[in-house]
């Protein structure tokens, strides 16, 4: 068995789909929740669902990736692996591939629950636009990136790290300040911040193109109110994940390959 099939079967072992499933029913309570709103049913529908997709992803991509590597280095389950003629940048990919694997199935569930739930409620209360659900799950899909790239800071993290912490705190971290950095970029360009001096600014605008931006990945609006999204914006976004994402796992790699392991 590969490396990437002995990742999933141990996501599996782990009981953590059987986690994902109950939360799953957590999605009939949406539709009853939905009704509370008069006039855009559909509407919270679809925000409810998307905002709960989004949730379990990012805990699914915050427990893995900060845990696997940590844990082979706690249990030394690295020492029967790398004793195998496999290199430790092969190691680092294959777990990261088993990780992404699990979290695409997990988006596929969300999305067929998604579409079953909105479906559901829409019959019963037409909704006053069509919904795009090419949108929809374009939507789901940047938010399974977004999750993929916090398990390459993860495993940035635990290539280094001895702790359990700094994985996950680190990671954490880096959700809420990509999360803000536009917001923060976008204020320091206003005419309301002329009293932040200029050496704030320029070490502001560093750390927004040195950090991820998160809200590349954030189409939700779209989503929600069934406006039309242009495919340079999801390109744009695919691509952003993609170049960063292997300097993280190449940088990842790079540590690890130097690491002393005891």
């Amino acid at each position: 068995m590969t490396l990437l099939g002995a990742t999933l079967k141990g996501i599996f072992r782990d009981r953590v789909f059987r986690g994902l499933l109950m939360v799953l029913v957590v999605f009939a309570a949406i539709p009853a929740v939905s009704t509370l709103s008069m006039r855009q049913v559909v509407s919270l529908c679809l925000t409810l669902c998307l905002s709960l997709s989004s949730l379990v992803l990012l805990v699914l991509a915050l427990f893995l990736g900060g845990t696997v590597l940590w844990r082979d280095l706690d249990r030394r389950y690295c020492h029967a692996l790398l004793s195998l003629p496999l290199s430790r940048e092969r190691y680092l990919w294959e777990r990261y591939a088993g990780i992404a694997l699990f979290l695409g199935l997990s988006a596929l569930v969300l999305g067929g629950m998604t579409w079953l739930v909105t479906s559901f409620v829409a019959a019963g209360y037409p909704p006053g636009r069509p919904i795009l659900w090419t949108v929809v799950f374009g939507c789901i899909a940047l938010d399974l990136l977004k999750c993929l790239l916090l398990v390459a800071f993860a495993f940035c993290f635990s290539a280094f790290s001895t702790s359990f912490f700094l994985p996950i705190f680190g990671t954490i971290a880096i959700y809420l300040v990509g999360g803000a950095s536009q917001g923060v970029h976008d204020y320091l360009r206003s005419s309301a911040a002329t009293d932040i001096s200029l050496a704030v600014r320029r070490l502001a605008d560093s750390l927004y193109y040195l950090l991820p931006n998160f809200s590349l990945f954030d189409i939700k609006l779209y989503a929600i109110y069934g406006l039309p999204l242009q495919t340079s914006q999801l390109l744009l976004s695919g691509g952003y994940f993609l170049v960063y994402t292997l300097l993280l796992l190449g940088l990842s790699g790079w540590i690890f390959a130097r690491r002393q392991i005891p």
